[in-house]
């Protein structure tokens, strides 16, 4: 089976090497360039311009703001990372545009942007604070971490793996639902791992605990950076091994196999599952 990394929204690869993270956390000392105004889990974008806004930060924001960030640069240009405050109104001119992909209009390109600056908040907001003593930490130059300067301890920012399979029985697929997702759409089981578990065994226990089935031949296709706030996702195809379907209705509103020949309504373009789907939901000979 081909294995490769697929140029995903939020994989450093989609933005064709154009991007390059921050190592100096300060940035650049005057702060100019692309910047990626943030509100939840939404960009904030000028009514007149498809694109972010760019230059210094907008006038119209700037008492909103929390915190700001250098988030690294793109085509040589800084990109800072703003995080506007939840209860602000919306400034006169801008409007919210979702950065989840089941919602979005942006571009593949101000999407990964936008998630990378989301992702730069996030660890921005965590590591204030040493874990270990708590007292306030300090940015480690040229590198992405932060030290303490009362027990040296240092921190960097970390990633959460979590596991997404397609479960194939030769010429159907099983496919889950939860109740938030839009009417009728379907996608695949998926998890967090556990503590002392390799990613196998984390698909093995997840569709265990989700659909109640067994499974085999299970093998690794790709990944795709989830910056909500900073997961891993490993994506999987496995075979049906056994078993009775039963949906675990602690996470799921229902589980069912499909045939590939009739496929209900699919996760979006942009995410993982949509594109394990797209190259892998065949008959299995």
């Amino acid at each position: 089976m081909e294995l490769f990394t697929p140029n995903l929204p939020f994989n450093r690869g989609s933005l064709r090497g154009a991007f390059v993270p921050a190592k100096r956390a300060a940035g650049p000392s005057e702060k100019v360039g692309y910047w990626f105004l943030i509100q939840g889990q939404c960009l904030l974008l000028p009514d007149s311009a498809a694109e972010v806004p760019r230059g210094r930060i907008p006038a119209a924001v700037e008492g909103a703001v929390e915190t700001v960030v250098f988030a690294g640069t793109y085509d040589g240009d800084a990109c800072w990372g703003a995080a506007i405050a939840p209860d602000a109104a919306l400034p006169p001119g801008f409007r919210k545009e979702s950065l989840i992909p089941r919602d979005t209009r942006l571009s593949q390109e101000t999407l990964s942007l936008g998630g990378i600056a989301l992702q730069a908040l996030h660890w921005e907001r965590m590591s204030r604070h040493c874990p270990c003593c708590g007292k306030p930490t300090a940015a480690i130059d040229g590198e992405c971490g932060r030290r303490c300067p009362g027990c040296k301890a240092e921190h960097y920012p970390s990633l959460h793996p979590a596991v997404i399979t397609l479960v194939r029985d030769r010429e159907r697929v099983l496919l889950t639902r939860k109740s938030f997702w839009p009417k009728n759409r379907y996608g695949l089981v998926a998890g967090f791992v556990d503590p002392a578990e390799s990613l196998e065994e984390a698909v093995r226990r997840e569709v265990g605990e989700e659909v109640g089935v067994e499974v085999k031949d299970i093998t690794y296709v790709a990944s795709q950076y989830w910056p909500f706030p900073s997961q891993l996702m490993v994506g999987f195809v496995a075979t049906y091994a056994g078993g009775e379907l039963r949906v675990g209705h602690d996470e799921l509103e229902d589980a069912r196999w499909f045939s590939i020949r009739a496929l209900p309504d699919l996760p979006p373009p942009f995410s993982i599952a949509r594109f394990i789907l797209d190259r892998y939901a065949v008959p299995v000979r």
